[in-house]
């Protein structure tokens, strides 16, 4: 887009456009990106391929008495619609606002960090690449100033591209179907206009509107000043020259006419406004590493201020709340605990149970026996061990622990089984003496020997 050089041509194209396309096209657009947007009471914007001047007068009525605005154009004839505008503002469009003729390409003349708010209006797609653009736009912007473009994104004209392609197929007319996925794909999707806006150091926001156009017939539709003007050259090198170019769009005009008959040919438009904040580069770069040693990089959701940070001193963490036991600095549930812990001179809980090979306590609480030189317990010696318990009572458990021929005792009833264990020893395990242990024995039954197989009936070698 270089500087247009003057002609009566570019003087007759600015005025179309200001009489016929902006009302129905640009001023679309214009209103999107006007809309939320906060001027400064001071300082500098900047409008990039302004035009004939929409929504230029616009920001002027909105703006405050000391901001400036600077407004470029690579066409001249543009150029002077818009002063004629601003003209008629009378004494409010003499205040603070400069023209001149300039293209944004290859890259604004502006200095860095100049601009409080940048604008463009339907300037990037006129741009050979939009994404390398949005960085020198962002350039110029001031840290914490913003931009604000406006673009068709993919699906505008929608309804004449399923046409175009569906004529295409029929035909055969495979060379012309890749130049038309061509084309396509230089309408943007959203995702991709987010990635360039952070590619260019700007928070991302892109906002959507639809709206359509209508035409009452094809042949109006391929005269309106906003195809002619437009997008029609692109679609007329897509199908080729020639003899080809004039079969393409004669078959493309009876479709439209047949699909729509007396109804109006109605057109898709998908309006997009990129906003985008310019970040601190320094604190993005601290944000997205956390320095080794120093504090973490602020979440997302503290930083756009969804979340409240705690207190300084607390220890509240998002979502999860972590809480130690009391009295201990590492404290760990004690049901989360393997079973084998408690072989390492470890009590056992209580609400574990008892398992059958261990011998029964008083229901009172249970302390740690006394343990070797190494902390180990000997697990044996709870059995084994010959020792005396000073006068312990067995509580009247007559036949030993187990009585032959009844179930083995719960362990929910063992450890109700009252125990005067007053003269236990101190801060040990009451335990079992083995002398204490008695064991029925077995009752014998006589036996009649014709009952038993002596095995006579057998041969002498298998006896």
């Amino acid at each position: 887009m270089a500087v247009e050089k003057r002609s009566l041509k570019q003087e007759k194209l600015a005025r179309i456009y200001d009489d016929q396309i902006a009302p129905v096209w640009g001023s679309r657009f214009g209103k999107m990106l006007l809309r939320d947007l906060a001027l400064p009471e001071r300082g500098q914007i900047l409008d990039i391929s302004c035009g004939t001047g929409y929504p230029l007068v616009e920001v002027l009525r909105r703006k405050g008495e000391a901001a400036r605005v600077i407004a470029i154009d690579a066409s001249s004839a543009m150029l002077d619609i818009a002063r004629k505008k601003v003209a008629d503002l009378g004494a409010l469009g003499k205040r603070g606002v400069f023209f001149r003729t300039e293209s944004p390409l290859p890259r604004l003349s502006f200095a860095d960090d100049v601009y409080d708010v940048v604008m463009c209006n339907l300037g990037l797609p006129e741009m050979p690449n939009a994404a390398a653009a949005l960085v020198d736009f962002a350039r110029v912007t001031k840290i914490g100033g913003e931009v604000r473009c406006t673009l068709p994104l993919a699906g505008t004209w929608g309804e004449f591209h399923d046409i175009y392609r569906e004529v295409l197929v029929k035909h055969d007319r495979h060379d012309a179907l890749d130049r038309l996925d061509a084309h396509l794909a230089t309408y943007p999707t959203i995702d991709e206009c987010r990635g360039w806006l952070v590619a260019a150091g700007l928070d991302p926001v892109v906002e959507v509107e639809e709206f359509t156009l209508l035409f009452k017939s094809s042949r109006e539709f391929f005269f309106a000043p906003v195809v002619e003007y437009g997008p029609l050259p692109a679609w007329k090198a897509i199908a080729g020259a020639g003899q080809e170019l004039q079969d393409v769009f004669w078959h493309i005009k009876e479709s439209i006419d047949a699909y729509f008959g007396e109804r109006a040919f109605q057109v898709t438009v998908k309006a997009g406004c990129l906003v985008g904040r310019k970040r601190d580069p320094a604190a993005a770069a601290l944000a997205a590493v956390a320095t080794p040693g120093g504090p973490l990089a602020t979440p997302a959701r503290l930083a756009d201020g969804s979340v409240r940070p705690a207190e300084a001193g607390t220890a509240e963490v998002d979502i999860l709340e972590m809480q130690e036991v009391e009295g201990s600095h590492n404290a760990v549930d004690v049901g989360e605990l393997a079973l084998d812990a408690f072989t390492d001179g470890k009590s056992r809980p209580r609400y574990l149970g008892r398992p059958r090979d261990t011998l029964p306590v008083h229901a009172g609480s249970v302390e740690p026996a006394d343990a070797d030189d190494s902390g180990a317990i000997d697990a044996a010696a709870l059995i084994t061990d010959e020792h005396d318990d000073g006068g312990h009572d067995d509580g009247g458990h007559d036949g030993g622990l187990y009585d032959h021929g009844a179930d083995a005792p719960t362990s929910d009833a063992l450890l109700a089984t009252e125990h005067d264990d007053s003269d236990a020893p101190t801060g040990g395990v009451p335990r079992w003496d083995a002398d204490d242990l008695e064991v029925d024995p077995v009752d014998a039954v006589e036996v009649d020997d014709d009952d038993l197989d002596t095995g006579d009936h057998l041969p002498p070698d298998r006896r």
